[in-house]
């Protein structure tokens, strides 16, 4: 499924009770961002509130979370996400994150399931400066490919953790299933987006599972 920016603004100035005049778009409240890397000025990201949702424009590589959103036990996070025309930059990828600790810190940790418009995912582990693949770059017919122009590509990403086990899906189809020991899964959860990428994120879900702890 396709849709373009201008009928995402249209559903929010067509619903009932809606401002007239587009509203102005600001960075979403209580979110922060962090870099890859240090020093990357402000300026550098374009991320408002925009129902649904957010949009998100890069240009160093960074992960942005609301401290609040946080997930631990059993539970499951999804994200839908519209990709824009990547032009060149086909193999940048974008995704969310879990487990994250210490995100202001030089002990960031986290585990990342991005994708990419070559139609591969990726699962990976930050630990402060150091990553390391969980799961490298793998094909999966899954992912939605952009098909050029002005339209966009539509991806739902989703993680489930369980009680021993972490399973990875994309548009509804399990692409990865790894032991829960192997990935971060108790922390913030957030979105993560590399180089150059032109995005709106309509939603970040959060749902505890039976026998959940935390949020």
């Amino acid at each position: 499924m396709r849709l373009g920016i201008v009928a995402i603004a249209a559903l929010v100035l067509s619903a009932p009770g809606a401002a007239q005049e587009q509203p102005k778009l600001e960075r979403p409240a209580d979110w922060k961002v962090r870099f890859d890397r240090a020093g990357s000025p402000d300026s550098a990201l374009y991320f408002v509130t925009m129902p649904p949702g957010w949009h998100v424009t890069t240009g160093p590589a960074a992960i942005l979370y609301n401290p609040a959103t946080s997930a631990s036990g059993q539970y499951r996070i999804e994200t839908t996400i519209f990709l824009f025309d990547p032009g060149r930059r086909h193999r940048e990828a974008y995704g969310i994150f879990f487990g994250g600790r210490h995100l202001e810190g030089d002990e960031q940790a986290y585990t990342y399931f991005l994708i990419r418009d070559t139609a591969e995912f990726l699962v990976k582990r930050r630990t402060g400066a150091t990553t390391a693949d969980v799961l490298p770059w793998t094909a999966t017919s899954a992912i939605v490919k952009h098909a050029g122009g002005s339209e966009n590509a539509k991806n739902v990403l989703a993680v489930e953790c369980g009680p021993r086990t972490v399973d990875f899906y994309v548009n509804g189809e399990k692409v990865a299933s790894v032991p829960r020991a192997d990935v971060d899964t108790n922390g913030i959860v957030g979105l993560r987006v590399n180089h150059s990428l032109n995005l709106h994120v309509s939603e970040l879900k959060v749902e505890k599972k039976s026998g959940a702890g935390g949020r």
